[in-house]
């Protein structure tokens, strides 16, 4: 088997250190391994099966001997260093949103358009988490029976943040149980025992970013231009895993009992769907799992041609890294790495 020179940008993040252990985990075939970021994090030692790599600061020259990037260190960084690092002929694997609507960009989930990964010229992108779940989720009904209409609240966990929020989501909760009055850094107001209707900045027309991104993105993974999406994005005091409660307009009638056989047949999901034995997924019982989970799966009794599901999924494993690598094994699998494929 070939192997490859790999690269991970913002290695010392949470999720560079989930591209470092799905990558040990999945036993990819890599022959060298770099590992970078800011020059505030220069010099850490991070291991890597077994072995103990030197983090060194993001550069220029950084990518001469890199034939596969992944990249997890924010935009402004991918902006920069991304299009440099595939004019050395390296494939950039992007978790940021600086190329995600760029249309000669794929934006990739494998279980449904990894076909779109030939057209890359250097980069592909790894689309948001919140998005990722519910495609896995839907794509396989809509195959079947086309998708006019969806409207999804998600309740997303504070690592989608970063290691800052984690740490302030556990600071105020100690605070409050102390009898404390916790001030927010992170967030705009207290997460600790609180929600908050708020995730990343809001949009002239009462959206966020993040919610908007929900729609443009779906719309470009699942080619369907036409699709409609109205999302509401809320932070909640959980550590790992997004939740998120979606309604489904379909074209014809689809019953709860077909969805879930559908389902139980697709690529990276679990029905996990009694709920007489109280049988549902919760963010606590997915973290650290590849799967996306779906439950509650029923019938709209506002649409005959609705139905409600609970879809739940690791924000920092599927949601993140897992998905960038598995984007990766396409590229080997297929010899997609030579740009323009």
């Amino acid at each position: 088997m070939d192997k490859y020179q790999v690269a991970i940008v913002g290695a010392t993040g949470m999720v560079g250190g989930e591209f470092i252990k799905v990558l040990e985990q999945r036993n990819f075939p890599i022959s060298s391994m770099q590992m970078f970021a800011s020059d505030r994090s220069a010099g850490k030692k991070l291991l890597f099966a077994g072995e103990e790599y030197e983090v060194k600061e993001t550069g220029v020259d950084s990518f001469k001997n890199v034939d596969i990037a992944f990249f997890s260190a924010g935009s402004d960084i991918s902006r920069h260093f991304a299009p440099l690092a595939a004019k050395c002929g390296a494939v950039v694997i992007d978790n940021s949103a600086a190329f995600r609507m760029d249309d000669t960009v794929p934006l990739v989930v494998p279980e449904i358009n990894s076909g779109d990964i030939r057209l890359h010229k250097g980069i592909i992108a790894n689309p948001n988490c919140s998005t990722i779940q519910m495609v896995v989720a839907l794509y396989p009904l809509h195959k079947v029976n086309p998708i006019k209409r969806i409207v999804v609240t998600s309740f997303q966990s504070v690592s989608g943040t970063g290691a800052a929020a984690v740490e302030e989501l556990t600071l105020q909760c100690e605070q409050i149980l102390s009898g404390q009055t916790p001030a927010p850094h992170v967030y705009p107001h207290q997460i600790g025992f609180n929600v908050l209707p708020h995730i990343d900045v809001f949009l002239d027309n009462g959206y966020t970013k993040e919610e908007w991104k929900m729609l443009e993105e779906t719309r470009k993974i699942m080619h369907a231009e036409s699709l409609s999406v109205s999302a509401t994005c809320v932070r909640v005091p959980v550590y790992i895993g997004h939740a998120e409660a979606i309604n489904v307009e379909f074209t014809n009638p689809l019953s709860p009992e077909n969805a879930r056989l559908l389902l139980s047949q697709a690529p990276g999901v679990q029905v996990m769907d009694e709920p007489k034995t109280n049988l549902y997924p919760t963010p606590r019982m997915t973290a650290g799992t590849d799967i996306t989970y779906v439950g509650r799966i029923r019938n709209d009794v506002s649409h005959p041609n609705g139905l409600v599901m609970w879809v739940v999924a690791d924000n920092i494993r599927k949601g993140a890294a897992l998905n960038a690598v598995q984007i990766a094994e396409e590229v080997i699998k297929n010899n997609w790495l030579r740009h323009g494929g």
